[in-house]
């Protein structure tokens, strides 16, 4: 019954119950036998799938802030610069 269930997309519980109210009724010999819907299932190829992507962001500048007595100095520095700062920081700091 459960194979018979399954081939044809329905869940075996159903079709037992189903079975047994016939029996119940006294009309098992004549039941009608109605083709069932098969379920059907498209395959879909796998495939590419466009996507919007927002152009990567800029990595934030370097920020140096140097205070010496009441004077404050703020610096920013392009990332992409990041060996110049350095070399200047050693030269600042000497």
């Amino acid at each position: 019954m459960a194979a018979v269930a399954m081939a044809n997309g329905i869940n075996a519980n159903l079709l037992r119950r189903w079975v047994h109210e016939a029996e119940m009724r006294g009309d098992a010999d004549q039941v009608q036998v109605l083709p069932a819907a098969r379920p059907t299932v498209r395959a879909t190829a796998a495939g590419f799938v466009p996507m919007a992507l927002h152009a990567p962001s800029p990595p934030p500048d370097i920020r140096i802030e140097l205070r010496r007595g009441a004077t404050a100095i703020t610096v920013a520095w392009p990332t992409q610069a990041a060996s110049e700062c350095a070399a200047w920081m050693r030269e600042l700091l000497r």
